[in-house]
């Protein structure tokens, strides 16, 4: 078959496709938008289930492991004769005194292996609160001799289990305050194009004063004013709610801009002529119609309410201990013994760039294959 058939076989396709089909095609054209797709979603696989991916109890503290430095994982195990086979392991540290300085020294033990088993059992930890689980994809042999694959902070805490554990409450923070924008954006928004009038000189007032203000400030002041004494899962409902307050603004002018544009279409007027309500002229024939511009409008306004929690989270002013999220396991680095003696700390500052650079990859691909008809 000719490339001129190819092509009127491409043409048949893209003029029967869905509108859904034709951003499905042009998304996977994207090769950053792909990569940012499949980290997105192995983030989001460790925010299900942390505590499977964890090795040690997070919360678990250890005075001997105190600022251990990371352990390397071996996965070939070579034996006596020369044969190998592949059972991971790593060698256990052994705490000593440096002659000089008199300071904790974490000395590798290479005479003796400590094997790791995947899939084995560990501590029990809770699977979204609905059912316990002890399976983990790695877990030390001996009970004794926990692995540290990022190594350990100041009280002993496995890093590498506590960035897993934050994962959750990080990513969660930006799901949740995204989706009280979008609520927020799309009925003001919604209503400011759709009406027009004193209601939409109103709200688009409105939002002008809300963009005028300083992001930054406005964030630490309404975050200082939280009470300290409150739980940690109301602090956390309320920190989304103050991302949320002021990240709506953008979106509802998006919407609004939008709406303006498709009042006047022909089958919105051959809607309302039908007799179809406002809610079913708005949500079945005017909403449907750019849902991919608002997906991708979501998908880059994550990355910036991760990186606000983390902000504050990491001035003091956000979560607070004992809840576990990258903003606050990165207040750990904040002191200078931990930049000098234990740069593992910063481990959750790079979580933070792999996520958000995904996640905008992601959204430049969306955003680039929302209107497939222009490529």
């Amino acid at each position: 078959m000719t490339d001129v058939a190819f092509a009127a076989i491409d043409q048949r396709k893209v003029a029967v496709a869905s509108q859904w089909q034709l951003v499905w095609w042009a998304f996977k054209r994207h090769r950053l938008a792909m990569i940012g797709l499949w980290v997105t979603a192995f983030f989001y696989l460790i925010a299900v289930i942390p505590g499977f991916f964890a090795i040690n109890d997070p919360s678990q503290q250890n005075a001997r492991a105190a600022y251990q430095p990371p352990q390397g994982l071996h996965f070939i195990d070579t034996a006596a004769d020369g044969s190998w086979s592949f059972r991971p392991y790593f060698h256990p540290t052994t705490l000593k005194r440096d002659p000089q300085t008199l300071a904790a020294v974490h000395v590798p033990d290479t005479s003796r292996k400590i094997y790791v088993t995947m899939f084995g059992e560990g501590y029990e930890y809770s699977v979204l609160g609905v059912f316990s689980a002890r399976t983990h994809l790695f877990v030390s042999s001996e009970a004794r001799q926990p692995l540290f694959l990022l190594g350990a902070d100041r009280l002993g805490r496995c890093v590498w289990s506590r960035i897993m554990q934050g994962t959750q409450i990080s990513l969660s923070v930006g799901l949740v305050g995204v989706f009280l924008s979008l609520l927020l954006g799309i009925v003001l928004g919604g209503i400011s194009g759709y009406y027009g009038g004193r209601i939409d000189f109103v709200i688009q007032r409105t939002i002008e004063f809300i963009l005028a203000l300083p992001t930054i400030p406005i964030w630490l002041a309404m975050a200082a004013a939280l009470p300290q004494d409150w739980p940690a899962t109301l602090n956390y409902f309320m920190i989304t709610v103050i991302l949320s307050l002021t990240g709506w603004a953008q979106l509802a002018r998006v919407v609004r801009g939008r709406f303006l544009s498709l009042r006047t279409e022909e089958f919105v007027t051959a809607a309302r002529l039908d007799g179809a309500s406002e809610g079913r002229i708005i949500f079945r024939h005017m909403l449907p119609s750019f849902a991919s511009h608002i997906i991708a409008s979501i998908t880059l306004a994550i990355p910036a309410m991760i990186l606000a929690e983390t902000s504050l989270s990491f001035l003091g002013l956000g979560l607070q201990p004992p809840t576990i999220s990258w903003g606050v396991l990165l207040r750990e680095a904040q002191n200078i013994r931990s930049i000098a003696t234990a740069p593992w700390l910063f481990a959750p500052g790079i979580a933070v760039v792999i996520a958000v650079i995904a996640l905008n990859f992601l959204g430049d691909g969306l955003r680039d294959a929302a209107d497939p008809y222009n490529k």
